[in-house]
């Protein structure tokens, strides 16, 4: 399809917006660590419903993405952080 500007639509809903890519919280600032035993920086990067925030979401590098991930399981098994919420 010719448009008047000379945009091509490729499908309903398809139009991307030009976003900023996400820059890793760990790689940017070196001061701060991944430990399990630090449950406000581990608590950023879990949902209300107790998953792991996906690093497309985050931002996070693989690197750090891992590192926070084995964080966040040891944090749980030491019941620093809950696995879920309770459900009524």
């Amino acid at each position: 399809m010719n448009r008047e500007r000379g945009e091509e639509d490729k499908g309903p809903g398809r139009r991307r917006l030009m976003m900023r890519r996400k820059v890793c919280r760990f790689c940017a600032d070196k001061e701060l660590k991944i430990d399990y035993k630090d449950t406000k920086v581990l608590g950023g990067f879990v949902t209300e419903r107790g998953k792991i925030t996906p690093s497309r979401i985050t931002g996070n590098c693989a690197h750090h993405q891992r590192l926070l991930t084995t964080a966040i399981k040891r944090a749980r098994s030491l019941a620093l952080l809950p696995f879920s919420t309770a459900r009524n």
